[in-house]
């Protein structure tokens, strides 16, 4: 593949551990495809392969990739598609082993290579509790193992943009210091990186996308690279979805930051991506700006924080509040006996007046209790909450049966030195390749065990991005009171403990009104929840978005689950529902 230039065309057929089952073999029968990648590995897929791990240590990698090449590699082979996917998780040795024990038993000839040295949990003391520690490796290693033969590579923890930037590297034979090839495919991997979500999943105006299958089963996405690391999102043909600049749009920002994307290959100037329509379902990207990646390695660490358990209660017709405060103040007595570490409760009026359906004349108050001793938040709390059944408000019942306590699981980030980190290729015929990393952008050396990274590029911070102009603000004029989403679209996620939202809008006036509208104490009237937290706004003009961070909206991550939506995945939904003063002339 090296040294190649024609455009390289990869596809993703995986955005989770869970995605669409058939989207391989559909992906591989519905068109030409170059190289076909699968992202399987999120903050909390790495804590269940951690439990699956301490079940059986020969497991800890994704079962349903497996399953999904017993028809698949034959497909693959045949049509001269290379299979990328970072399905090995804690394991990628062992599902490497397994992937050719299955070609010998299904008759299909394949070289087959891994990457490993992600796992850095034996290093060193990582404190209690830790299940697994993985350090975001870059694509080298991907492409050493696509530049030896291989027609399948596995990893473990990589970036989920390394899928392409490996391929696309083996390729066109890039080098380090290509850094603004390295930044467009980096882009172009972010855009695929979750599945449908390119082409008109979890998309905010979704009732626009038309077609003979509409957005109900959206097909996945497609990065046509080019040598100059500029790239076409598209799809197979006939297959449902759209591609759009909104679609695109919406996935560029999503679980991003600032400006500035860093990774182990490139630093990614999110500032500089344009977007242009090529055509039906074909968006360009094009003008991404590079920069050297920084010194160190983003490492996720999981571990076990405690055990929770949870009560819903269900609250009916009149005196909801005295309701909830009935039953809070029985069941607080109740747990003062031995009163779990943390105890929260939340009220949601889902209610409304006169319902003409019980559940919508309902509220629900939600408690959940965490404690390191699962006895605390075990049947004590839940039996404690069915023995008020008839001694407490009227119409009193629970969501669910009595259940005992569960783990729960904490994300937190470490950050370690990159020459610290032994990422290796294992090529497919053994062959065990040391990759040196990028942060030294154009360094090819390898520095003495435990020696520091040498001055140079890539060693220190860069420099920090000044604040974009804003365009001048619409005239006044008259308004009307709309929900946000009358001409905004939005897409929120998580990292870690921290909540990102990406706000854009589809003309220049919008533009303009949205960047003088809604700032950061705007948005914390918007969103109440958000007004405790530290909270960011990077505008990008590019893109006429504004992205926001907030801080902490998460606690310790999805897997502790400390809030109703713990991915945060419908904060942006939320705030588009908000109404706020729109210029008519918007309308």
């Amino acid at each position: 593949m090296a040294g190649a230039r024609s455009p390289l065309r990869v596809g993703n057929a995986s955005g989770f551990y869970g995605d669409r089952f058939d989207a391989l073999r559909e992906m591989l029968t519905g068109g030409p495809l170059d190289v076909l990648t699968g992202d399987y590995l999120a903050e909390l897929t790495m804590l269940i392969l951690g439990r699956d791990r301490l079940k059986n240590p020969r497991r800890g990698y994704a079962k349903t990739f497996l399953g999904q090449l017993e028809e698949g590699l034959g497909l693959a082979v045949d049509r001269g598609v290379k299979l990328v996917a970072n399905a090995g998780g804690l394991n990628a040795a062992g599902l490497a082993d397994e992937i050719r024990a299955l070609a010998d038993r299904v008759g299909v000839s394949v070289r087959v290579a891994h990457v490993e040295g992600d796992d850095l949990l034996a290093e060193r003391d990582w404190g209690p509790g830790v299940l697994t520690a993985n350090a975001y490796l870059g694509g080298a290693g991907i492409a050493a193992c696509l530049r030896a033969g291989a027609d399948v590579v596995v990893t473990g923890r990589v970036t989920d943009a390394a899928l392409v930037t490996g391929p696309a590297t083996a390729h066109f034979g890039w080098l380090a210091e290509d850094l603004d090839r390295l930044a467009g495919a980096v882009v172009a991997g972010h855009v695929l990186e979750c599945g449908a979500q390119a082409t008109g999943g979890n998309y905010s105006f979704f009732q626009e996308i038309s077609g003979p299958h509409g957005v109900g089963h959206p097909g996945f996405p497609i990065a046509e690279i080019h040598a100059d690391g500029s790239a076409v999102i598209t799809k197979h043909p006939g297959t449902g979805g759209a591609v759009t600049v909104g679609t695109v749009t919406a996935q560029l920002l999503y679980e991003t930051a600032g400006p500035r994307y860093p990774g182990p290959d490139v630093t990614a100037r999110f500032d500089t991506v344009r977007l242009t329509d090529d055509g039906p379902d074909r968006v360009r990207i094009s003008g991404v700006r590079g920069e050297v990646p920084p010194p160190t390695l983003k490492t996720g660490l999981t571990r076990v924080g405690g055990w929770r358990n949870e009560v819903v209660f269900v609250l009916t017709g009149l005196d909801i509040e005295a309701k909830a405060s009935l039953v809070r103040e029985q069941l607080e007595e109740a747990l003062a006996r031995r009163r779990p570490a943390e105890v929260q409760w939340t009220l949601a009026r889902t209610d409304r007046a006169d319902a003409p359906v019980e559940e919508e004349a309902s509220a629900l108050l939600r408690l959940v209790v965490r404690d390191p001793d699962p006895e605390v938040v075990g049947r004590a709390v839940s039996s404690a909450a069915i023995q008020l059944a008839l001694s407490s408000y009227p119409g009193f019942h629970v969501t669910a049966p009595p259940g005992n306590s569960m783990p729960y699981g904490v994300f937190e980030a470490a950050y370690v030195d990159a020459y610290a980190v032994r990422h290796v290729a294992v090529l497919p015929d053994g062959t065990r390749l040391r990759i040196p990393p990028c942060s030294g952008a154009g360094r090819h050396g390898e520095p003495d065990p435990g020696s520091a990274p040498p001055p140079g590029p890539g060693t220190g911070t860069l420099a920090a991005l000044p604040s974009p102009p804003l365009p001048p603000p619409l005239p006044a004029g008259p308004t009307r009171r709309v929900p946000l989403g009358t001409i905004a679209g939005a897409r929120s996620g998580d990292k870690g403990g921290s909540a990102n939202i990406g706000v854009w809008v589809r003309s220049d006036d919008a533009w303009r009104w949205l960047a003088h509208e809604l700032t950061v104490e705007r948005l914390r009237e918007l969103l109440p929840e958000a007004a405790r937290f530290t909270v960011e706004r990077h505008p990008l003009p590019n893109l006429r978005a504004l992205n926001f961070t907030i801080d902490g909206i998460l606690g310790e991550g999805v897997a502790s689950q400390a809030r109703f939506d713990p991915q945060g995945k419908a904060l942006g939904e939320w705030l588009r529902a908000r109404h706020v003063d729109i210029p008519e002339a918007l309308l």
